[in-house]
């Protein structure tokens, strides 16, 4: 190979490597500003499942309510059906011809009391079921006043980090894109693998103090020798991150990201 061909190949990696590093510089700053917003979102979106349960809860609750109540109203407008035919049957006893018909209407009497027996065990068993759900009617309405006022102020946090940082996220994701516009696929591909596999989100660092910027694992010389010349793609043995010179990009701000 001659030296000019292996010149441009050593140019070529090492603007890789620039590329790859300032893509990194950029994405972290947007992780930075995501991790300012916390655990906000996941709480607004627990606190929005919560408050749309409760309200079907509550809308659940309230129409089984107004269905027992009918119920209820149903039963004691039975019992007074049943009583007025038993005061017709009574008075039909005393125009009895034979003991067959009295016989007849005795039983008719007694089935309408016992049709009154259990109308008046249904509603015993309404009304106690109409205080429970009330109770839990009440408690339900407790809880989604509290949740929605809950909701409001974690909304209202959430929107206000968002105001602060959403016009420089927005830049930056253009930033990034653009960045990364200059990547080839396999590259770039590999360096969203690792971050994704990343706790910090970090798939290029710098050598730091002979060690990897990332896991801190040590460096052997020759091999921090190679990352030096930032002619080939180096990857941390330990946990794959790819692995630059601090020099690469001056003043790049890249201990932050490391930390």
């Amino acid at each position: 190979m001659s030296a000019k061909i292996k010149e441009k190949i050593d140019v070529a990696v090492e603007g890789k490597l620039k590329a790859l590093y300032q893509l990194q510089l950029i994405d972290s700053k947007i992780d930075r500003l995501r991790t300012i917003r916390g655990e906000l979102p996941l709480e607004v979106s627990d606190l929005e499942d919560t408050v749309t349960g409760l309200e079907t809860r509550l809308a659940n609750v309230t129409e089984e309510v107004q269905e027992l109540e009918n119920q209820l109203n149903e039963k004691k407008q039975n019992i007074k059906d049943f009583q007025a035919n038993i005061k017709k049957y009574e008075a039909q006893q005393n125009k009895v011809r034979n003991n067959r018909e009295y016989d007849a209407i005795t039983k008719e009497i007694e089935f309408q009391n016992l049709e009154i027996q259990l109308a008046e065990k249904r509603t015993k068993e309404a009304k106690a079921s109409i205080t429970i759900k009330a109770e839990l009617l009440e408690k339900s309405k407790i809880e989604f006043e509290e949740r929605s006022k809950d909701l409001k102020i974690k909304k209202s946090e959430l929107e206000e980090i968002i105001n602060e940082t959403e016009k420089e996220e927005r830049e930056l994701v253009v930033e990034s894109k653009k960045a990364a516009d200059t990547i080839e696929d396999r590259l770039l591909n590999a360096y969203r693998r690792i971050r994704a596999n990343t706790r910090n989100g970090l798939a290029v660092v710098a050598v730091e103090r002979d060690a990897c910027g990332g896991c801190y694992n040590k460096i052997p010389p020759q091999r921090q020798l190679d990352i030096r010349t930032n002619k080939k793609i180096i990857v941390c043995e330990h946990c794959g991150r790819i692995l630059v010179d601090g020099m690469l990009i001056p003043d790049s701000g890249l201990e932050d990201i490391n930390k």
